[in-house]
């Protein structure tokens, strides 16, 4: 099982739902699942097995999620399958569900009992056939890069009103801004939001001057306790986090004071909590979404670290995933934004030039957050990868991240 989930966007760049992007089978040693989307249990939903062994709200708090039913599962017992999450899940629906007689009826039927859909990747000559089953659909989602989506907007605005219409892959933030500007849109897809900026002059605030200041300490070899503990008193916000954190971990109340508090998490546990919280704030400015990437980006890398075999490099690859969306956090090329902390080489040069020994896993955890199964497959297949630990992997990362935010803002 492989499994993503990609986030949706209102006009403020809040995520308001995810899609679950899941594939079964290694596309490369079993070509027939990806060619026909059909596999040895036919009416199996991959996503919404995720879904029921960890539970909705580990993967996504209140929001509806998308999930993708393909022809032979949609007759299968959903409303058994379901019945727990089905007020949060929208099934999604494309053209291997073909506006035939046996299709319609299935899909009014399941309407009739609260089900909700969403239906993507038609081609323009196909909006007219498909009628019958867009006006049982409450979202459809418009590749941007495939069809005129504002003239398709006239088209299904007119056609179908009461139907949220969904901008896909947008690639860049000036996309998201001329079709936002345009109206008419419910939800924005894309990797737009983690796209670094055009620009390389911006300006970093002095709040932010402080909050690397202290990354750059932390990140250096044997750090001073006291003088992070300093640094830590200058942004109130992170103070604060400091004392809530310790005095949950350790159970007591009588910390008062910064550097009793970093005494008592050590060196180590001091920086990996600086490195994630730190970020957190430097994101403050940013798309939400932007701080649920970069940790759990972290705690990927770093889980994926025995699927590599680099148990001895955890620690390198959880700062390779946190602060890989820096760039577009301090707005300026991946280089320059590195200038500013003291990385170990090998994480540099992975976030840089993508060289070097943790670049597999940088190159690989890219391609899986994107949901390209063509590329995690065939990675998979090249170096034997465990297809089952790299999805245990990632599940556990979505587990941390829930667990984390919740000492960390």
């Amino acid at each position: 099982m492989l499994l993503t989930l990609i986030p949706l966007f209102d006009e403020n760049i809040n995520v308001n739902a995810y899609s679950v992007f899941a594939q079964r089978e290694n596309q490369f040693l079993n070509p027939f699942s990806y060619a026909t989307g059909m596999y040895d249990g036919a009416s199996y939903i991959e996503g919404l097995e995720a879904v029921k062994s960890m539970g909705l709200e580990t993967l996504s708090d209140e929001k509806p999620v998308f999930v993708p039913v393909t022809n032979v599962a949609i007759f299968s017992e959903l409303e058994n399958v379901c019945e727990e999450y089905r007020d949060r899940i929208i099934l999604l629906i494309d053209r291997t569900i073909p506006p035939i007689p046996m299709y319609i009826d299935r899909l009014r039927t399941l309407k009739s009992e609260g089900f909700r859909f969403a239906i993507r990747k038609l081609a323009v000559p196909e909006f007219q056939v498909y009628s019958p089953i867009l006006s049982l659909c409450d979202f459809i989602f418009l590749n941007n890069k495939k069809i005129a989506i504002d003239k398709a907007k006239v088209y299904f605005n007119r056609l179908f009103p009461d139907t949220k219409l969904i901008a896909g892959n947008i690639e860049t933030m000036e996309e998201f801004e001329k079709i936002k500007e345009s109206g008419g849109y419910d939800f924005y897809e894309g990797e737009f939001y983690r796209i670094p900026a055009s620009k390389n002059d911006h300006e970093i605030s002095p709040v932010k001057t402080t909050q690397l200041q202290l990354l750059k300490l932390v990140n250096s070899v044997d750090f001073e306790l006291n003088e992070a503990a300093d640094i830590i008193s200058k942004d109130t916000a992170i103070t604060m986090s400091l004392l809530q954190m310790v005095n949950r971990v350790v159970k007591m109340s009588e910390i008062k004071t910064i550097k009793h508090a970093a005494a008592m998490l050590g060196q180590r546990e001091l920086k990996k909590w600086i490195n994630t919280v730190v970020m957190d704030h430097l994101c403050d400015d940013q798309p939400g979404e932007l701080t649920r990437l970069s940790l759990l980006r972290a705690k990927f890398a770093e889980n994926l670290a025995e699927v590599f075999g680099m148990k001895n490099r955890t620690d390198e690859l959880f700062l390779m995933g946190l602060f890989s969306i820096l760039d577009v956090v301090l707005e300026k090329p991946m280089e320059e934004a590195l200038e500013t902390l003291q990385l170990a080489k090998v994480i540099k040069d992975a976030l840089v030039s993508h060289e070097g020994e943790l670049a597999p896993v940088y190159e690989f955890m890219i391609a899986y957050e994107a949901a390209d199964w063509s590329e995690v497959s065939r990675l998979l297949t090249l170096s034997h990868y465990d297809t089952d630990k790299v999805y245990e992997a990632y599940i556990n990362s979505l587990s941390w991240y829930r667990e984390t935010i919740k000492g960390v803002g």
